[in-house]
This record gives C-alpha cells, sequence and structure tokens, in this order.
C-alpha cells in the first residue's frame, strides 16, 4: 500500500477552472429558446433586447450546458456528442480558462517568462481501462504510444535516502494474488517486516469495506489515522508507510481523511490486482497531448467552446423547478461581455472548492437543501514547481515519492527529461509537487525555488548541490484537489440532482459505485451524466472494474455471512468493525 505515494502526480489534479463568481449586477434575460440558426449561441443584453423573436429555422434542440472543462466535463461533452442522440442536442461547455482541461493541462509561464509548464506530471494507473479505451479509439490521436511512456520502476525517498522501489508488477513472476504479491515484490531497504506485518488487520476492514453506500456510511466518520492506531498497525509503520500515502493520495494527513477514501482508494490503486499500481505517465504537456487532441475532434462533432467565461448566476423557473439558464461574463482583451446563456439540461464538471463558492454565491440553489450541504465542501492547497538546470543530473528512478521533508505536507519528484524524452536538453528538468501545502503557498517565489533545490539537493546528493538552477516554475494551486474529510461523503453529490432534476453532476467528487478514483473516476461519471441526459441504461458505455479475485471474493463472503446471521438477515443491522473501533 505505501505504492500509493506517488498517486500525488496525479490524482485530484485535473480539476476544471470553471469558476463561479458571484454577479456583479442584475441579470440579463435569456435568450428565448430557437434553433441553432435563428440566432447566436450566446447573445449580450443589447443583442437580446433587439431581436426578441427571431424566425425558427430549425427544429428545437436540446440544450445541453457543461460548467467545467476537465476530465469530467470532457467526458460528458463526449459521451454526448458520440451518442445516437447527438443531432437533437446543442452541447456548450463553459469553461474560466482560456482553454480547457482542468488543472492539468498548461498555461503556466517560468520565472523568467521563457518557458511554459503545467501543473504536476499526470500518471495513468492500470486499472484506467475506460481512458486507455477512449485514447485508443481518439481518432485525433494516432497511437496511445504517443502520448504514454511505458512502464518503470518508482522509488521513494525520504531524508535519509533511498526507501522503497517499486517493480514493474506485471514482469514480476509467478503472478501472486493481490495483497500477497505486492508485500512480496516491493523492496523495502528500511521498514522491517515486524512494522510491515503489523498492517495486517487492515485486511479485516478491506473485506468489510465494499464500496457500497453502507460501507462508506460506516467508515467515513472514522479518520483514517484511528483506523490504523485503533487496528494496532505500529506507528513506525504509519509514519513511514501510510501517512505519507495519505499525504499523496488523498493530499492531507490522515488524521485529516475519510477512512472510506483511503480504503477505496487504495483498493483501487494498488490491491485491485498485482498488476494495479503499474502507471504509465504523459510524456509530455497533457494540454498538447491529450486536451487539444479532444477538443479538437468535440469541435468536429458539434461541440461549442465558451472559454474565458465565467458563470455567475443561474435562471430559475420555480413553477417548472428547473435551471432555465446561466448568467456568464466572458472576458476577452480584458474587456468583459455579460453573456446569457440558455440551458434545458446542465452539468457541474467541477470539484468541491467550485460547488462551495457556487452554492454560497447563488441564492437561486442555496434554497435547497441538497445545494447547500456542498457549502461542507472544500478544496486542499497544491504547489506544483519545475526546475531547469545548467547540467543532466543522475536520477535512479523516473518518478519518486518523498516523505518526511516537511511536517504535514506530501512530495513527489519526477525527472521531465526522462520521462518527456527531451534527450537533446542541456540540463534536467526535474519537477517537484508538494500537497496538503497551504504552509508553502506564502512563500516567495525565489524562497520557494531555494527550498526544492534543498530538497533536490538532499535526494540526489553533491551532483545536484553543484548544479544552477536557470529557470523555474512556480504554480500555487490554493484549492486544486478535493479534501475527503471525514464525514464528507454525505455532501457529495450523486449523478443526478434530487432536488433539481435538470441538473446533473461529473467529477472525481460524485458518488459512483463503478469503483474507480481520480481521472478514471471522473471520465466514467461523465458518461454517467450523460446516461442519465440520453435515459439510456445505467452502464451504458462504460467497462467496469474487473472481478474482485478470488481470495477477496471468499474473504468478503465468509464475513458478510457471519454479519448476515448477527444481524438476522441484515447484515447491516450488524455490529460493524468500524462500530467496535469507537
Amino acid at each position: 500500500m505505501v505504492a500509493l505515494l506517488l498517486l500525488g502526480a496525479a490524482v485530484g489534479l485535473a480539476r476544471p477552472l470553471a469558476a463561479f463568481v458571484p454577479p456583479a449586477g442584475p441579470p440579463t434575460r435569456l435568450p428565448t429558446r430557437v434553433g441553432r440558426s435563428a440566432v447566436a449561441l450566446f447573445a449580450t443584453a443589447k443583442e437580446n433586447d433587439a431581436s426578441p423573436s427571431a424566425e425558427v429555422d430549425e427544429p428545437d434542440k436540446e440544450r445541453i450546458v457543461i460548467v467545467g472543462g476537465g476530465w469530467g466535463g470532457l467526458s460528458t461533452a463526449h459521451a454526448l456528442a458520440t451518442s445516437d442522440q447527438a443531432s437533437q442536442l446543442e452541447i456548450t461547455l463553459v469553461d474560466a480558462a482560456p482553454r480547457v482541461g482542468g488543472l492539468v493541462r498548461d498555461g503556466y509561464k517560468t520565472i523568467n517568462g521563457t518557458r511554459a509548464a503545467e501543473a504536476g506530471q499526470h500518471g495513468f494507473w492500470d486499472n484506467y481501462h475506460n481512458i486507455f479505451q477512449f485514447l485508443e479509439e481518439l481518432p485525433t490521436i494516432e497511437s496511445i504510444g504517443d502520448v504514454l511512456t511505458g512502464y518503470a520502476e518508482q522509488g521513494q525517498y525520504s531524508p535519509r535516502g533511498l526507501e522503497a522501489v517499486w517493480p514493474v508488477y506485471r514482469e514480476m513472476q509467478p503472478q501472486l494474488p493481490t495483497g500477497l504479491a505486492q508485500a512480496f515484490y516491493t523492496k523495502f531497504t528500511n521498514l522491517s517486516p515486524l512494522d510491515r506485518a503489523s498492517a495486517f488487520p487492515l485486511v479485516l476492514a478491506f473485506s468489510e469495506f465494499d464500496d457500497s453506500a453502507e460501507a462508506w456510511s460506516k467508515y467515513d466518520n472514522i479518520s483514517f489515522r484511528d483506523l490504523c492506531m485503533k487496528l494496532g498497525v505500529s506507528k513506525r509503520c504509519y509514519d513511514e508507510a501510510f501517512e505519507p500515502m495519505i499525504l499523496t493520495g488523498l493530499f492531507a494527513p490522515g488524521a485529516e481523511c475519510s477512512a472510506a477514501a483511503a480504503l477505496g482508494m487504495a483498493y483501487f490503486f494498488v490491491l485491485k490486482s498485482q498488476n494495479s499500481f503499474d502507471v504509465r505517465w504523459c510524456k509530455g504537456n497533457i494540454g498538447e497531448l491529450i486536451m487539444d487532441p479532444w477538443v479538437s475532434y468535440l469541435e468536429e462533432q458539434g461541440v461549442t467552446f465558451a472559454t474565458s467565461t465565467q458563470v455567475r448566476g443561474f435562471e430559475l423557473d420555480e413553477d417548472e423547478n428547473a435551471i432555465t439558464g446561466l448568467h456568464c461574463v466572458k472576458t476577452s482583451d480584458g474587456k468583459e461581455e455579460v453573456i446569457a446563456l440558455g440551458a434545458d439540461k446542465i452539468v457541474l464538471a467541477v470539484g468541491g472548492a467550485a460547488l462551495n463558492s457556487i452554492v454560497r454565491n447563488s441564492p437561486e440553489l442555496s434554497r435547497f437543501a441538497e445545494f447547500r450541504k456542498f457549502a461542507n465542501l472544500r478544496g486542499l492547497g497544491v504547489l506544483a514547481t519545475r526546475l531547469y538546470f545548467d547540467r543532466v543530473l543522475d536520477t535512479p528512478y523516473s518518478a519518486n515519492a518523498c516523505w518526511g521533508f516537511d511536517d504535514g505536507v506530501g512530495m513527489t519528484y519526477f525527472d521531465i527529461t526522462k520521462l518527456h524524452s527531451l534527450d537533446g536538453a542541456e540540463g534536467s528538468v526535474i519537477e517537484v509537487d508538494y500537497y496538503h501545502a497551504a504552509s508553502l503557498l506564502v512563500m516567495s517565489d525565489e524562497a520557494i525555488v531555494d527550498k526544492v533545490k534543498k530538497d533536490l539537493n538532499t535526494i540526489l546528493g553533491k551532483q545536484c548541490n553543484d548544479a544552477t538552477v536557470l529557470d523555474a516554475a512556480v504554480v500555487r494551486l490554493p484549492s486544486a484537489v478535493n479534501w475527503y474529510a471525514p464525514g464528507s461523503y454525505a455532501h457529495m453529490p450523486d449523478a443526478q440532482s434530487s432536488s433539481i432534476p435538470n441538473v446533473f453532476f461529473a467529477g472525481d467528487l460524485v458518488r459512483s459505485r463503478h469503483g474507480s478514483w481520480s481521472q478514471e473516476l471522473a471520465f466514467v461519471t461523465g458518461i454517467e451524466a450523460a446516461n442519465q441526459i440520453l435515459g439510456r441504461k445505467e452502464g451504458t458505455g462504460i467497462i467496469p472494474l474487473e472481478p474482485d479475485e478470488p481470495h477477496v471474493v471468499l474473504g468478503r463472503e465468509a464475513l458478510n455471512a457471519a454479519k448476515t446471521v448477527v444481524g438476522r438477515g441484515d447484515r447491516w443491522r450488524a455490529p460493524s468493525l468500524a462500530d467496535f473501533l469507537w
């Protein structure tokens, strides 16, 4: 399970930038619903007043507005635009950024202003079945091998030096049952077998936690640290394995993270099978290699992208109990233009911090208890840095997780020179990212670069100490990733709103029984939202996870049988392991 340290490179950074800003003045009137050729998709207040009754040149289409251009929003647009009902839809994706792609894409500049950078390095794990299939089928990408690396060993470091090496598990023979394979094939350099063995009681929690809504309700109110301590995990095992895992996988200390979220994430990324932690990395900036080709394809399918556009309000039809439009502001060349956008159905494909902002600034939505609970959702800070050196540094592993450099802060580092195949580069390009990093975001750029350089000196030694930083990118993301705090599951959205039926949700914060996490979950929930809009059967177009391995199934069936007896026919009426912990 310590392998989850590297997840901070990819988990949760796919946040759309469709920020919600409170309205600056009275909302403009929404355009009358007409065909595409009758009026412009967007209309300013003046244009609306000038032509309130345009003629309809073609049959009405159902107007779908998607707010947020990360993996969830783009997936929703893709599923709708490629469906057999696409000709009946008018799909618009609204995003506050100049280019869609969420926080994962490029668009940042180095301190010297001469180089483009992005937020983090992005990984694609073995169980990303839906994303892998999508990349293989997207016509604007020639080959998945053009955008993703192969598999390679990965390292884990502390200030003491190398702590562990994770092999390419699919290459390890013989293939072993999950759990045993990770314990046997992972190479630990300092953590003793006795300390590792102290984690064995967690098997009981994994056996009971089956990703059902009932399991989430039981384990979500416990912090992961409490779960480990009360099950007897040794302090050293927790401090050196599990705490770093949570800091880089769920982006906060274990005492501040839901045990349900930790168990679900660990099972998906590490314990689903022997190969689960095998990961491929993006070969370059994800915006250029994946997002731009994707957007080009969607534009060919008729999707309209409203970039540099902020949502500032909603129009609520109280009689129909439906959102009928959005009030937006589009920024171009430093000038703002107020836009009214009509809608029949809306998809909010944003993270927890954005949902929080939407509710706090929207009296139309905040009247509903379902939406008010989103005000409890929070984001956590990420600091993404990229250093450009004057010489090539010898990095044993291209992807690495780190712990112990700052209290309560997770850390990963990547050799971009290797991952992006920058063979002609005069010096190394190293990405170092920090999670739960609010205490670092307040530092100046110069102080941050100095701190990053010192951390790399500790890891790489004299060769790095002698090297000079020629340029650096410092990207501060104060609320970039979702905070899976104890009790947060109750506040997360479902795929469709229960109080405003024409509002849907997509993203890695949406409650789903698929069992995936991060980009894969965002991608899957985008399809789930599209299925709801189109009235399609649940699961249409979605690749499910592989069945649990036989020994996992046997363990869960045995535990469930015992609980069913104790619960007199209802296993969830029986005492849970989570109940005994309290």
